[in-house]
This record gives structure tokens, C-alpha cells and sequence, in this order.
């Protein structure tokens, strides 16, 4: 068996592990093995859960049971987001909690020097996801006037509230019906918003 076991992940907390596999007829035991060779102290896992899903139980439960000074361990990164814009906001959320993250088989280990370089770059990514949902908005609305398009009543929502609460349904796990009452709208209106910003929940 390969072994996972990088002597460099030096966390003050947990090594918590995370796997994931999409159907019932596959199997978790590879990704088991490597995070168990990686030593982790826990291990949450989804069997039979497309990685599409909004909510996900063994990774619901892992995220809440990090702390600060903790570190995620996966086999692969997309054991871990729905998506690259997913994956950029946990990671990102990771680095302002004080988490550190590790993927085994690309070697990408946040405690090290090297390593942090990854954060940065999901961050930027990540801001650059939200900028060109901005501009697209800014930019399909101007062609709808030029276009003569009557546009209707006034949005509910402006660009940054729904990607702020698009960010508190995928990566904080808040439902859509708690995001609908924290802005006072209802429930449609929040999914209405967010695949009009073109980030449908399901990817």
C-alpha cells in the first residue's frame, strides 16, 4: 500500500479526514487506507453522496468538528468541493479559522511554507469567481436597456448579497430557507437570485 504519511504536517490540534465516494457500488476502502496511513485521529466519510450535493452529512459533520490548530485531511481535492468556486471558499475559510488543509495525492500540505501558497491562490481565485459574477450582472443588464428588455421591479437582492449567501449555504452550511429570513425574502427568491448569478447550488 502507498503510504500517505507526511512527517511535515505539523498541527497543534487533529488530523481529521475526510472521503468521500459518489455511488453505493463504490468502494471507500482506498481512501480510508491513505487517510489511516496519514494517521489521522478522525475519520468522517460520505458513502453513495454525489459530490453535486448541497448537503452532505460526513462532511457537514467534519467541518463542524474542526477546530483551530486542526488540520482536514483527503485522499484527492475533489473528494472535497462540489466545485472549484466551492472549493475556494472553504479553503479560504480554512485560513481566516486558523484550519489547515492536506490533500494527499497532490501533495498540498498548508503547514508548510510552500504549502500556504495554496490558500492565497484560492482566495484569489475565489475573488475573482465573485468579480466576474459582478461584471456578467453589470454587463447582462446593460444589454437588456440597450436592448429596450423591460427589466421589471427593482432586484430584491444586490450581486454581493447573494454571493454572500450562496458562501453561507455551501460552505456554512445554513439552509436556504435561513438565508431567505436573514434578508427578509423567501425561500425561491434566494434560488431565483442565485441561478440568475449563475451559481446554481447544484454543480
Amino acid at each position: 500500500m502507498t503510504s500517505y504519511f507526511f512527517p511535515g504536517i505539523a498541527v497543534t490540534g487533529r488530523r481529521i479526514g475526510y472521503a468521500r465516494v459518489s455511488t453505493v457500488d463504490q468502494k471507500l476502502r482506498m481512501q480510508l487506507d491513505g487517510l489511516k496511513a496519514a494517521q489521522c485521529d478522525l475519520i468522517f466519510k460520505d458513502h453513495g453522496i454525489s459530490g453535486g450535493k448541497v448537503s452532505r452529512p460526513g462532511l457537514d459533520k467534519a467541518l463542524k468538528a474542526l477546530k483551530r490548530g486542526d488540520a482536514l485531511v483527503v485522499l484527492k481535492l475533489d473528494r472535497l468541493g462540489r466545485s472549484v468556486q466551492h472549493l475556494s471558499d472553504l479553503l479560504v475559510r480554512f485560513e481566516s479559522e486558523g484550519i489547515h488543509f492536506c490533500s494527499l495525492a497532490e501533495g498540498i500540505n498548508t503547514t508548510t511554507p510552500g504549502g500556504k501558497l495554496v490558500y492565497h491562490l484560492f482566495a484569489a481565485f475565489a475573488e475573482f469567481q465573485r468579480d466576474i459574477i459582478r461584471e456578467n450582472t453589470a454587463l447582462g443588464l446593460e444589454a437588456a436597456k440597450k436592448r429596450g428588455v423591460a427589466l421589471g421591479r427593482p432586484r430584491l437582492l444586490s450581486t454581493d448579497i447573494i454571493l454572500a449567501g450562496h458562501r453561507a449555504v455551501t460552505v456554512d452550511g445554513m439552509s436556504v430557507s435561513s438565508v431567505a429570513r436573514l434578508y427578509n425574502v423567501s425561500p425561491a427568491t434566494i434560488t431565483r437570485s442565485f441561478k440568475r448569478a449563475g451559481i446554481d447550488l447544484i454543480h
